[in-house]
């Protein structure tokens, strides 16, 4: 079970846990904070012990003199950034007492993280609904558009998560990719194999690492259902392959490098398969991944659910004439 947190969610972001060593160079809590958090301006934090912003576990705020080893964590709110708005909003599907279905657009993150706190998918909806209990089921990456589940109340949040962690939810994806030199309509193969794909590999994902790792000398933990939606020319003049994507397993990263590893890398992906400097956002080419259907049997009522993005993703190729 998660620790709870002694302080409430505020504003729509939560509060900070800092776990905090029992021993060490440091005579009190306070200092080992300052040490710890050298790049901040020290005075400042102590301030904050002083004014009863730093709390234990019971919610009492720790004091300056508190010594080290009378509190294991601590919680407290981060100072907020200011942050450059995304300019593109989620939509609800749907909302009920247990359940909140929302269309994330690209380059929204579902939960805060890095440099986004407020603009994430969690936090303006927390405050758009005034919900501080709300909490996604599952995520999609910053850069994928499309269906997100969240849980609106703690007593029911266990039963749709074990959805997830025992694989009872359909999860259906859409990609473009750059169209293979190779490729035949008539006899549709893709890195060799004929169409649709069951493609499976190892993924591992390793704290500090910006990707995921690749080893093909173990046992595959990874399994992606290829199929093919059509190809064309897109709005853009691209000439694209589009896909449909059924992901068995839930691998970090699993369908960009299920993709890249077959040839057909994501347009608009800068992590695979070649780790492309950091730029700002490109709006006129988002990831072209679309989290596009989730298909479930309700936990609580029995019922058949299934959800469908209102989402296209642009580079799709347009219809023949």
């Amino acid at each position: 079970m998660p620790m709870p947190s002694p302080l409430p969610v505020r504003n729509g972001v939560g509060p900070t846990r800092l776990r905090v060593p029992t021993s060490g160079p440091w005579a009190t809590v306070a200092e080992y904070v300052v040490a710890r958090f050298d790049h901040l301006d020290a005075d400042d934090l102590y301030r904050r012990f002083d004014t009863g912003e730093i709390v234990g576990i019971d919610g009492e705020p720790i004091g300056r003199s508190t010594e080290l080893g009378a509190h294991r964590f601590v919680w407290y709110y981060r100072d907020l950034p200011v942050e450059e708005p995304v300019p593109f909003h989620e939509e609800i599907l749907h909302i009920d007492d247990d359940l909140v279905v929302v269309d994330k657009p690209h380059f929204l993150p579902t939960t805060p993280g890095g440099r986004y706190l407020r603009e994430s998918a969690l936090v303006r909806l927390r405050t758009r609904l005034d919900n501080p209990d709300l909490t996604p089921i599952h995520r999609l990456d910053r850069a994928t558009a499309g269906l997100v589940m969240f849980s609106a109340r703690p007593a029911t949040r266990g039963a749709y998560q074990s959805l997830f962690e025992r694989r009872r939810v359909t999860k259906v994806y859409e990609a473009v990719s750059a169209l293979p030199a190779e490729w035949d309509p008539a006899a549709p193969r893709i890195a060799g194999r004929p169409v649709p794909v069951l493609y499976r590999n190892h993924i591992e994902a390793r704290r500090g690492e910006l990707r995921v790792v690749v080893d093909d000398t173990r046992e595959p933990n990874s399994e992606t259902l290829l199929e093919v939606l059509g190809s064309g020319v897109s709005r853009s003049g691209r000439t694209v392959l589009h896909t449909l994507l059924r992901p068995h397993t839930g691998r970090m990263h699993q369908l960009r490098v299920h993709l890249a590893a077959l040839g057909i890398g994501i347009l608009g992906d800068h992590w695979y398969p070649v780790l492309l400097p950091e730029t700002p956002d490109d709006h006129s080419l988002p990831l072209q991944l679309l989290a596009r259907e989730l298909e479930f049997v309700d936990p609580l009522s029995g019922a058949e659910r299934r959800f469908v993005t209102r989402r296209i993703l642009d580079e799709a190729p347009l219809p023949e004439d």
